[in-house]
């Protein structure tokens, strides 16, 4: 079961933010397989490593138009109308994200400014397994079609039957996805990544996974394929105090232990009361939660971590770097300012994770693994590039160019400052 620290001291904090370590060493070897594989064989070997890790085969790993049709008649008009609702919201906040282009005359007759590009062909991979994450295909989705990306390229591991969920694929054609193919896996990453007769090769790959997908999106790097941040497991750091709910903070530590065994809670308070009864919470709703195997075991990573006050939880936080921080203490708004590194912060009792999770409006693709110290969550500006402008007139060139040409002199570089004076001379 989790683990409780009373009052650690600064010292110990090193070994308390690590994560859990999982075995790599086999990884790069079967990645390295994988990727000659379909870089030599392509389809034929998606096929084959398709069989082989998913058991299933399959002729045509495309998903046809009519199978993404029927597929909304396979989902509730419930869910349908609460995937509605988050797609409005995710639409709204990331539309939100768009800027106008503003134009700087750094000095007279020189002027700068930066527009957006979209990437062209974009990648997006979501889980299947025993949780098909729909709502990651809202979140990749949603902006990458704000962005005007020209190609959104979605890949999902088939279930036994070679089917793709069918709330995956009906939230797909509902964001203009219109591409989706049953691969997952190394063998989806090596396929976006090279490219195949079926499978297009795209120029950033987007999407969480396990250990392989992550293994295999670091070595999509290698080919000059972007992707959206280094990822791991899943976590949550709760910092809660005498006036949080206690039934709250332990159903926010279990929705993040039911994501997979490797996932990690961490719980932050000034309070033992408040420890003591989230611990009795986490027992009596663990007894009936139907992931609850794969909760028990992200329990045995995870800790509650008895601290002075809550500056303190502030402070280890900080050096944590969670990917979803919730802050349930009094008057939690003061402390805002103070948080340094995280990916998605939760203000107050009622601010659960699972909010942000589905349909508040944020995005839930977000740096793990102490990653939120130098990466920021998955944004419209992920699905963009920054082009910078200049343009000069003579009287810029007049102006400035003396001082380029001195600088290029002094880093003797001629070309350079010819490229300067030879304009100058003709003015």
């Amino acid at each position: 079961m989790i683990t409780t620290y009373n009052k650690p001291t600064q010292a110990q904090w090193s070994s308390l933010i690590s994560r859990p370590q999982v075995a790599t060493a086999d990884l790069s070897k079967i990645v390295d397989n994988v990727f000659n594989d379909v870089l030599q064989n392509g389809d034929a070997a998606i096929q084959q490593y398709t069989a082989n890790f998913d058991k299933v085969t399959i002729d045509n790993f495309q998903v046809s138009a009519k199978t993404i049709a029927e597929a909304a008649n396979l989902v509730s008009d419930e869910l349908k109308t609460a995937i509605a609702t988050a797609k409005k919201n995710i639409e709204t906040f990331h539309t939100a994200q768009q800027t106008a282009i503003e134009y700087v005359e750094t000095m007279p007759g020189v002027t700068c400014w930066r527009a957006n590009s979209a990437i062209e062909n974009v990648g997006i991979y979501i889980p299947g397994g025993s949780a098909p994450l729909f709502s990651t295909v809202l979140m990749l989705g949603i902006p990458a079609t704000i962005a005007g990306c020209k190609e959104i390229i979605l890949c999902s591991p088939p279930d036994k039957e070679g089917n793709i969920h069918p709330a995956i694929l009906y939230t797909a054609q509902l964001v203009g996805i219109t591409k989706i193919f049953a691969v997952g896996g190394i063998q989806a990453i090596a396929g976006l990544c090279l490219g195949t007769t079926t499978l297009p090769k795209v120029d950033k790959i987007f999407g969480p996974g396990n250990q392989y997908v992550t293994a295999a999106k670091q070595k999509a790097l290698q080919y000059g394929v972007a992707i959206d941040m280094p990822a791991g497991p899943s976590e949550v750091l709760v910092i809660a105090d005498d006036t949080a709910n206690a039934n709250f903070v332990a159903a926010d530590l279990l929705s993040q232990a039911e994501h997979g065994a490797d996932s990690q809670v961490i719980l932050l308070s000034n309070s033992n009361s408040l420890v003591n009864q989230t611990l009795a919470a986490i027992e009596k709703q663990l007894a009936t939660l139907p992931r609850k195997a794969i909760a028990e075991q992200a329990l045995k990573n995870s800790k509650v971590i008895l601290l002075e006050n809550i500056n303190d939880c502030i402070d280890f936080s900080n050096r944590y770097a969670p990917e979803h921080l919730i802050i349930a203490v009094d008057n939690a708004e003061n402390y805002i300012s103070h948080i340094i590194n995280a990916g998605s912060v939760f203000i107050g009792n009622y601010s659960c994770e699972s909010m942000g999770d589905y349909a508040s409006g944020t995005n839930h693709t977000l740096p793990t693994n102490g990653y939120a110290k130098n990466y920021s969550g998955v944004s419209l500006d992920s699905f963009v590039k920054k082009i910078t402008f200049q343009k000069i007139s003579k009287e810029g060139l007049q102006l400035l160019g003396p001082a380029v040409a001195t600088m290029a002199a002094a880093e003797q570089l001629a070309a350079h400052k010819n490229a300067v004076t030879i304009r100058l001379n003709t003015l």
